[in-house]
């Protein structure tokens, strides 16, 4: 497994949205944006049971996300993982995280009778940290000049 960057983390830990991708059977990509967390090195997901991303990454565990800054599109991280856990335990409550960090409200008020939320756990194997200005600064400057 990789380790998240701080710079990752902290990309995580505020408002960014994750473009999350998984492979449909026919092996085509199916991408929804998606809220995101992370537990130490572990990304996590949280969906509803039945939704197309919870079906595709129980039959095929490799997933591909981004997580764009809303304030500044270039500031991004890009991972690829497999997913080692898809479960209902903490799903709920996780969800109601979730809902605090995106929309302020304690609760996450999209529940409808008889949907069950669903953790997806995925173990990162490929992570680009996002360019800080010490990184950009240094490209630029190696760059050849035209």
């Amino acid at each position: 497994m990789k380790s998240l960057p701080d710079s990752v983390k902290k990309l995580i830990e505020s408002k960014s949205y994750a473009n999350f991708a998984t492979l449909m059977p026919d092996g085509s990509p199916h991408v929804t944006q998606t809220w995101v967390d992370h537990d130490g090195d572990t990304v996590l997901i949280n969906t509803f049971e039945g939704s197309q991303k919870s079906k595709n990454v129980r039959r095929n565990p490799k997933v591909g996300m981004d997580i764009v800054d809303p304030a500044n599109p270039y500031n991004l991280a890009m991972i690829r993982g497999l997913v080692v856990d898809v479960t209902f335990d903490g799903a709920e409550d996780h969800v109601d995280k979730l809902a605090k960090k995106y929309t302020g409200k304690d609760k996450y008020e999209m529940r409808r009778p008889g949907m069950r939320r669903i953790l997806i756990k995925i173990e990162p194997s490929h992570v680009i940290a996002p360019w800080d200005d010490t990184s950009w600064q240094a490209w630029k400057e190696k760059k050849p000049q035209q």
